[in-house]
């Protein structure tokens, strides 16, 4: 039996057990109507259940929503719940982080690509990026009030902002290291929670802001109701591609963090994608400062830079000047093409809401999804290479098309087919993403339990389990 045909036949069942089609609508008592609120973002934390007033407009049973009818209160409620794929995407993104990130240094394969191409670890912020963008979709389905609801994703959007200047500006300074405290002088302003607060307060603008009446009967009309929004994607798109490869970049300088030592990178191009004299680098150092990017650039696992080469090393004999300049992989130009994934995940978060068949919404997702993908490695195979440090059109294209299919695949299994058992962890982590975030990605966790030790700092249950000096 095909795939369709199941479909199908779990929608005679939701007939025969409801007395409904899947996109009826139908009238509950009051009562017992409930409701959950979707969250935006990183903010996944379940809302409290809230009772609808008998005033309310009926709700409509999606075919993607799950339907009790065993509710031992009484009266055989509805009971309608979040989409489950949209926490076990997040969560399947949250542990795929951890995995690079512990594993990573083990394993150099799967860690970041040192420069173009795409490993394990680069799909991970496309991800985020991508399910922002879903959750937005269904958060702002409807808006009561614009300004309200601008008020409070700018609000949303300066937390995740303050998070990301704790967790990575420099402030707390890891493992083996009791202190803490950063020089303004040398903060670090960008990172992963500051580009995903900026994607989503823009696309979140976008949503509020930019969408027509048009009611909403098949893909033409879908395009047409958010026309000014692929508007902006077009927009953001064209700057990007224009700024990358048009600008001059001149001959720049930098001190070694290690000795101070000056050395002198020569550029003198347009146009050029490598580490050293590329536009998204030459854009960071003039208006950021040299002195606030990150220092650990992937490009320093190059074989021009390591002799461990896809794994930090030494620097070989003859090693290029560029090699330990800092260089910053969330910077302003490269987080352009960022807030275009976040766009495409609200396109495909669009489709959730206007379209209830499962059939209509899998191929409204599978058509551009697979269409990304294979425009993204055209763009790389005629020399706009996947890189993730620069966020090429191409690595946009190639990892918001896996994202898009990837979520493909878990709805069918835990939305369409109600396969949930394999994914409860996952659906935990999704619920409380920005929690395992902070603790176990930034290292907050380690640094509060080498805070207790015994006699000594070096005496602490991080040395006990082997992790930090001997």
């Amino acid at each position: 039996m095909g795939m369709y045909e199941l479909i199908n036949q779990q929608d005679n069942n939701i007939k025969k057990n409801t007395g409904m089609e899947g996109g009826d609508l139908m009238k509950t008592d009051s009562k017992n109507q409930k409701y959950v609120e979707m969250e935006e973002g990183l903010n996944t934390t379940d809302k409290e259940l809230s009772v609808m007033s008998s005033s309310t407009p009926p709700i409509q049973i999606l075919k993607n929503t799950v339907i009790n009818n065993n509710d031992n209160s009484g009266g055989g409620a509805l009971k309608s719940r979040r989409l489950v794929s949209l926490d076990v995407f997040r969560g399947l993104t949250v542990a795929l982080m951890v995995l690079v990130d512990d594993a990573g240094g083990i394993f150099p394969a799967i860690n970041h690509s040192p420069w173009n191409g795409v490993t394990l670890a680069d799909f991970v912020m496309p991800f985020f990026l991508f399910i922002v963008g879903v959750a937005l979709g269904l958060t702002y389905k409807k808006v009561p009030c614009r300004v309200d609801a601008t008020k409070k994703a700018v609000l949303r959007a300066l937390k995740l902002l303050i998070f990301g200047l704790v967790l990575q500006g420099g402030y707390l300074h890891g493992i083996n290291n009791l202190t803490y405290g950063v020089d303004i002088q040398r903060i670090r302003w960008t990172g992963t929670l500051q580009r995903i607060a900026i994607a989503y307060l823009l696309t979140a603008i976008c949503e509020i802001w930019l969408k027509g009446d048009d009611f909403v009967k098949a893909e033409r009309s879908l395009l047409k109701k958010y026309q000014f929004q692929w508007i902006f994607v077009l927009v953001l798109t064209v700057t990007y591609t224009v700024l990358m490869y048009g600008l001059y970049v001149p001959d720049w300088e930098y001190q070694s963090p290690s000795d101070n030592s000056s050395f002198s990178v020569k550029c003198g191009v347009r146009g050029d994608t490598g580490p050293a004299c590329n536009a998204v680098g030459m854009i960071d150092r003039k208006l950021l400062g040299i002195q606030h990017l990150y220092k650990r650039p992937t490009y320093a696992r190059t074989t021009e830079c390591s002799i461990n080469s896809p794994d930090y090393g030494p620097l070989p004999p003859n090693a290029p000047t560029w090699c330990q300049a800092p260089f910053d992989p969330e910077g302003i130009l490269s987080s352009v093409m960022a807030i275009v994934t976040c766009m495409i995940g609200l396109h495909f978060g669009h489709i959730i809401v206007h379209f209830n068949d499962h059939k209509d919404r899998m191929m409204s997702w599978m058509v551009p999804a697979a269409g990304l993908v294979v425009v993204g490695f055209i763009l790389d195979f005629c020399g706009m290479h996947v890189n993730k440090a620069l966020y090429s059109l191409s690595y946009t294209c190639v990892t918001t098309g896996a994202a898009g299919i990837l979520f493909v695949g878990i709805y069918v299994m835990v939305d369409v087919f109600g396969f949930r058992k394999p994914t409860l962890v996952f659906e935990w982590m999704g619920m409380h993403a920005l929690m395992i975030y902070i603790f176990a990605a930034c290292n907050v966790l380690p640094v509060l339990l080498q805070g207790f030790y015994w006699k000594k700092p070096e005496n602490n249950i991080l040395r006990l389990i082997g992790i930090g000096r001997s």
